[in-house]
């Protein structure tokens, strides 16, 4: 089968797409043949080795996809031949990656595919839609009529943030560059669109917001703790989902006696189940139409190694050549 895969850490260069051997579903796993797969900024970090894994040898990359479940693993119960399926938590904890024509993946990692999704929304809303529901729901108990702030309502997490906070009748208000992207943060729900380029942010929000942010959910790898405190609401909960090297300094006073809450996660650390449950959600929204994932581009697989470089672009230089994600098909 052909595959993106890498036999060391490093640049993008270090890509290749070639021939490795058709996977055999083992246990409980279901072999897939992969309709689609997105990229995610975590997938340029373990390629290049920032996140440090145990990897197999070749390594696959990628966490996400979606497709048509085409054998089966004499353990595996949940799934037949000709079901369609999308899942994430791929390519990580020593799990071989998606990248590729087939992927054999643990049955507990995958859902079904709802009849009017297309496998490259399935494949886009995976890890950005499960960390979101995860952060939103599970971790930061969003409720109805409460208040949500979401840097960049347009990309990856942050559209997903977005339709699901609306979903539950939040009031949600985010930033966009333009009136482009803010045009399509208005479209996915929410209530209040800040351009950063123009206008002031936290004038913004203090308006919109007089009585503090419930949920602020920070997408930013560098964070100013100070600027988010400020705006928490008396219980308000802030949850952190990047910044890996980031150290910022928190207002332990300020932050305390409102009675706030720091709330951190890894998505590959949710159990399957905790995962699952998120995904009949995700299914339901995007079955009704309120959730879609926001696609930027879609490429031929064989050109994994430019989609990362890309993805690498846009995460750590800021480049803003990507409003969404990048999806590759085999």
């Amino acid at each position: 089968m052909k595959a993106a895969y890498i036999e060391k850490t490093g640049s993008p260069k270090n890509i290749t797409y070639g021939d490795l051997p058709k996977p055999e579903p083992q246990g409980e796993q279901v072999l897939v043949k992969v309709g689609a797969v997105s990229v995610n900024p975590v997938d340029t970090y373990i390629r290049a080795g920032t996140i440090e894994f145990d990897l197999p040898k070749p390594y696959i990359l990628g966490c996400d996809l979606a497709g048509e479940v085409v054998a089966v693993g004499p353990e595996a119960k949940r799934f037949k031949v000709g079901d369609r399926v999308w899942g994430t938590n791929q390519g990580l904890l020593g799990r071989q990656g998606t990248f590729a024509e087939f992927a054999a993946v643990d049955e507990c990692w995958l859902y079904p595919t709802p009849e009017n999704v297309s496998d490259e929304d399935a494949a886009a809303i995976a890890l950005v839609g499960m960390t979101a529901h995860l952060g939103l729901f599970h971790h930061a108990n969003l409720q109805a009529r409460e208040t949500v702030f979401v840097h960049g309502g347009s990309g990856g997490v942050g559209s997903c943030v977005v339709q699901m906070a609306h979903a539950v009748g939040a009031r949600v208000i985010t930033t966009g560059g333009g009136p482009e992207k803010a045009k399509v943060c208005t479209e996915l729900g929410a209530d209040k669109v800040v351009d950063y380029k123009k206008r002031d942010v936290d004038t913004a929000i203090e308006k919109f917001a007089p009585e503090g942010i419930n949920v602020w959910f920070e997408t930013l790898r560098e964070q100013d703790l100070h600027r988010v405190v400020k705006h928490l609401s008396f219980g308000g909960r802030m949850v952190l989902m990047a910044g890996r090297e980031s150290t910022p300094e928190l207002p332990v006073g300020e932050f305390y006696v409102k009675n706030c809450s720091i709330l951190g996660f890894a998505m590959f650390n949710s159990s399957a189940q905790q995962q699952r449950k998120s995904a009949a959600e995700i299914n339901r929204w995007m079955s009704l139409g309120r959730v879609r994932p926001r696609i930027d581009r879609v490429m031929p697989l064989y050109e994994a190694a430019a989609a990362h470089k890309l993805q690498e672009s846009n995460t750590l230089k800021n480049s803003g050549k990507l409003s969404g994600k990048i999806v590759l098909t085999p």
